[in-house]
């Protein structure tokens, strides 16, 4: 094993020192500071670098000669399709050749399945062969996981190693079209000291995998672990190496998985992708635009309908409310989906400003399968939800209302409106309440759709009848 030399890095923001710290000089993070062994190159490397800049020119002549960039050619830089058409979305078109994916999520989300289902559509469609290398499951629970998910086919390799060195034998020997290691967090490297999952060891692990899949055009999916907040293992500078950092997020008690992208290098980082996690597997969804709204046909009183936006895509939620009379000192404020200060403070401004007294019921607010309404622009199906449900009079179920409430009353215009009415006239809605539009020209009108601006939360609540 090679000589090492110990530093100590912060894995919030990276920094590096020859000194433990219990606060990070430059984030002031507590209990960041971990310690980092690296690995010295040999007497005979250190040699054979130190001969000489003649040297060192020679090498630099013959592998990373600089030339103009309207010379570089990228015929070879054609994006693989991972059979995934949301997934696709989210990486910008498909896989860059060479290209690292990190894919972390919460355990059981369903990272390793969304992979392996990954890794058996593009061994069905394409030419060349995937591997997948494990480092929690052996080959045989591997096949076992791939036959309920329909994975199996002659192209898709599979190992399963806990060493650095082997798997990037494996990579280097076969060449695949596309690698996977699940996951960064098992897989260890001989050549410097640390525990599987240290900071040490996931750099070390990082920056090999990265260095195989620039040097042979490979394209590799890591799959990686999150710590108890949410963050993903490791040190942050892991997901300043990597080119694509997706999280897999979803509640555990319904079926619905999202994928955002919080890094890419080459697509957008606002696109979102809809799954549906199964007992076959994982499903795309490709129009989830019926996964948060009820199937009651007649209106029901305490609830309204909202679009949010997720990255590019608009996506309709209902808000539902319950108001009771409170039996405790304190009135119940229970929330899902919603956020619970959030709440608290419309139930301020309805009574202010609506004439609506909900200070002294107890208030149950939710989405429907998962949805978050947690946007500002969902302020007002919230406000309308509570006076709908504490009057007893529905609202249209072709009726949908966008804004944001401020303190003083006053509805505030949402970004990209347009976008989100288009998406409502597609769906069917017939009546939007919508703020005032704040731009001279007036707003370009949706066939199909009537659109009532207001401008205050009584206006608002007079345009929705629930005053």
């Amino acid at each position: 094993m090679a000589k090492s030399t110990t530093q100590y890095v912060c894995s919030e923001c990276g920094w590096t020192g020859a000194k433990w710290f219990g606060r990070c000089p430059e984030c002031g993070q507590w209990g960041t500071i971990e310690e980092f062994h690296e690995a010295r190159p040999s007497k005979r490397s250190a040699g054979a670098s130190g001969s000489g800049k003649r040297t060192q020119a020679s090498v630099l002549s013959a592998e990373a000669q600089a030339q103009p960039i309207t010379q570089v050619g990228t015929e070879s830089m054609t994006r693989l399709a991972t059979g995934f058409e949301e997934f696709d979305r989210v990486l910008g078109g498909g896989v860059v050749p060479g290209s690292v994916i990190l894919v972390a999520g919460e355990p059981g989300i369903g990272k390793s399945t969304l992979l392996l289902e990954t890794a058996g559509n593009i061994a069905k469609a394409s030419e060349g062969s995937v591997l997948y290398i494990s480092g929690e499951e052996s080959q045989a629970q591997v096949r076992m996981r791939a036959s309920r998910v329909d994975a199996i086919d002659d192209s898709l390799l599979l190992a399963a190693t806990t060493d650095l060195g082997t798997v990037l034998g494996l990579i280097e020997q076969n060449k695949p079209a596309l690698a996977i290691v699940d996951s960064a967090q098992t897989i260890t490297s001989q050549d410097v000291d640390g525990i599987s999952g240290g900071s040490t060891q996931v750099r070390e692990v990082a920056s090999a995998l990265i260095d195989v899949a620039k040097t042979y055009d490979i394209p590799i999916m890591l799959v990686g672990h999150v710590t108890k907040d949410g963050a993903i293992a490791g040190p942050r500078t892991l997901e300043h190496l990597v080119d694509v950092v997706c999280q897999f997020e979803g509640d555990s008690q319904t079926a619905l998985r999202m994928l955002h992208a919080a890094k890419n290098r080459f697509g957008p980082t606002d696109e979102v992708g809809c799954f549906d996690m199964s007992g076959q597997g994982i499903e795309e969804v490709k129009d989830p635009a019926g996964l948060f709204l009820s199937t009651s046909e007649a209106p029901i009183e305490g609830t309204c309908v909202t679009f949010t936006l997720d990255g590019h895509r608009s996506l309709p939620i209902e808000v539902q409310a319950l108001v009771t009379n409170s039996v405790l000192p304190t009135p119940r404020r229970n929330t899902n989906g919603i956020d619970a200060n959030r709440l608290a403070m419309l139930a301020a401004v309805l009574y202010r400003h609506g004439r609506v007294n909900l200070l002294t019921k107890d208030l149950y607010v939710s989405t429907i399968a998962g949805g978050l309404a947690k946007e500002p622009g969902c302020d007002l199906a919230i406000v309308a939800a509570l006076a709908s449900a504490s009057s007893s009079k529905p609202i249209a179920k072709t009726t949908c209302a966008m804004g944001e409430i401020s303190l003083t009353g006053q509805v505030r215009p949402v970004p990209q409106l347009a976008h989100r009415l288009s998406e409502a006239a597609r769906l069917g809605f017939t009546r939007a309440i919508v703020p005032v539009s704040r731009s001279s020209r007036a707003p370009e009108r949706t066939p199909g759709l009537e659109v009532v601006e207001v401008s205050t939360l009584a206006d608002a609540l007079e345009a929705l009848g629930v005053r």
